[in-house]
């Protein structure tokens, strides 16, 4: 007896349905459902929640945050101008950051029930949908237990006085970063490099998922050679 394909009832709960789709389940998130109005996660209400947020909330929380950083640093005796480069390198390293966690976690790979699991909360849902404005910037919860790990990085590969003002810049780079992208899904840009950058993130979405990793800069997608071919090399190859 050939066993049953797993259906995904989309008028239900999803987190703990769409690990049942195994194998199948990287095909089912790259076939997106273009609508504003997101899905349940949980049937907890609790839960269902913490899995949503405005984008506005983004800075309100992390741009103090990261002026007291630049301040900490400001006040261990730095100029204005070291604090300026400081943070402006904390910049830069973020879009080598945003653009190793997109490549090499978001679009890893899975096909057991927990893995699935894990990577729809990760990012397999914003693929599927990826219009729900509640769900394209990540939780402040979740964002403040992985800054722990990352200030204890910089503060490894630092000095005590550079620390807080290369966090900032770091934290600085991702409230860009989450603002860009909700702006890329749901802002209507007429004019470069915004208007350019909505085209090579939908392109991202719904031509070629495994190329153009980027949001904030296609960089790193230069660099790296996962860069994605225009429409016109793509017909003729």
């Amino acid at each position: 007896m050939v066993a049953q394909e797993f259906t995904v009832d989309l008028d239900k709960p999803l987190v703990f349905q769409v690990g049942h789709l195994e194998e199948d389940y990287q095909e089912w998130i790259h076939q997106p459902i273009v609508s504003k109005e997101g899905p349940r996660f949980f049937g907890n209400n609790i839960l269902e929640f913490l899995t949503r947020t405005k984008w506005w909330v983004i800075p309100v929380i992390w741009l103090p945050v990261v002026c007291w950083c630049v301040n900490m640093s400001i006040q261990m005796g730095h100029t204005l101008l070291e604090v300026a480069l400081m943070v402006s390198c904390g910049i830069f390293i973020w879009t080598l950051v945003e653009y190793t966690l997109h490549r090499f976690l978001f679009h890893i790979k899975t096909k057991t029930y927990w893995a699935n699991t894990a990577h729809y909360l990760l990012h397999g849902c914003h693929h599927k949908h990826p219009m729900d404005g509640l769900r394209l910037v990540f939780p402040p919860a979740a964002t403040a237990i992985l800054c722990v790990p990352f200030w204890n990085l910089v503060k490894l590969a630092s000095t005590p006085t550079t620390t807080p003002a290369l966090f900032g810049g770091g934290l600085l780079g991702y409230v860009m970063y989450d603002c860009t992208h909700y702006y890329l899904h749901h802002g209507q840009p007429s004019i470069d490099p915004a208007k350019n950058l909505k085209k090579y993130h939908l392109n991202h979405h719904f031509r070629i998922q495994n190329k153009g990793f980027g949001i904030t800069s296609s960089l790193w997608d230069i660099v790296f050679g996962t860069l994605p071919p225009s429409k016109t090399s793509a017909k003729s190859g």
